[in-house]
């Protein structure tokens, strides 16, 4: 099934199905991107680890005393009981992008972001990403920076900020700091854009947009989403009736 919107579909967006779908654009990107640059490139698959820790610890009550409560209290005949607390665990995060890399020497030639969830709120996933971002800016590989997510904060650019729902940065190594932003808002079509590689070499066309209307199709994810209710994050209320009368029209509120 066809997904429902011409553009970005913002129940995609939602942190629960996001990871997911990470995962078959990064797989759809690189079996597209591969048959034009075999013989002189490769397209890897890698991931970045690191680990977090959930510090949301629920406590049914708190065990704190006062002075003066402890001081009527015998040590022998305590009524205190245990409770059962959660504490914060280390949980390890797999992060998804591409090198293309060039045959013969390896060389990274280009390196293909999606960004998660984990990058653009603050924490070790954006520290982690954050990182990973300048060392490509510092070097001679290319950068595409892909973000499909409207919540959390947009990774920095310098000068005027600009305020759209979803963004692709290009950064060509040969032309920094100058580099090619592609902005654009819920109700329009996902721009497409050229692979950046080296140079005299034919840059493929990715249309980015007929692949995240393949993989919504090939990965069932019509019958993971309920249209009834409000997507995750939640709209503004300029898109949110857009998105209401799109889906009516469509039979699926």
């Amino acid at each position: 099934m066809r997904s429902p919107f011409p553009g970005m579909n913002p129940y995609l967006e939602n942190p629960e199905l996001w990871p997911e779908v990470h995962s078959w654009l990064m797989v759809a990107i690189a079996d597209v991107i591969a048959p034009h640059v075999r013989s002189k490139y490769r397209v890897a698959i890698k991931h970045r680890v690191y680990k977090i820790t959930n510090k949301d610890v629920g406590v049914g009550r708190s065990l704190a005393k006062t002075e003066a409560e402890l001081s009527s209290v015998a040590v022998a005949t305590s009524s205190v009981k245990p409770i059962t607390v959660n504490v914060p665990m280390p949980e390890e995060v797999r992060e998804g992008y591409l090198e293309v890399r060039e045959v013969g020497t390896g060389e990274v030639v280009t390196v293909i972001e999606v960004l998660s969830p984990k990058n653009k709120r603050s924490g070790e996933g954006r520290n982690a990403y954050e990182g990973k971002r300048q060392q490509v800016l510092g070097s001679l590989s290319h950068l595409v920076e892909i973000d499909l997510l409207r919540g959390g904060k947009p990774m920095p650019i310098l000068g005027t900020e600009i305020q759209t729902s979803y963004r692709i940065l290009v950064s060509r190594s040969n032309s920094r700091p100058k580099a090619e932003l592609y902005p654009f808002n819920l109700q329009e079509p996902v721009p497409s854009f050229l692979l950046p590689l080296r140079r005299g070499d034919t840059e493929p066309l990715l249309d980015l947009q007929a692949l995240i209307h393949g993989v919504y199709d090939r990965a069932g994810l019509d019958l993971a989403i309920d249209y009834t209710h409000e997507p995750v994050p939640p709209l503004p209320q300029v898109d949110a009736i857009w998105v209401d009368g799109l889906l009516k029209e469509q039979g699926l509120r």
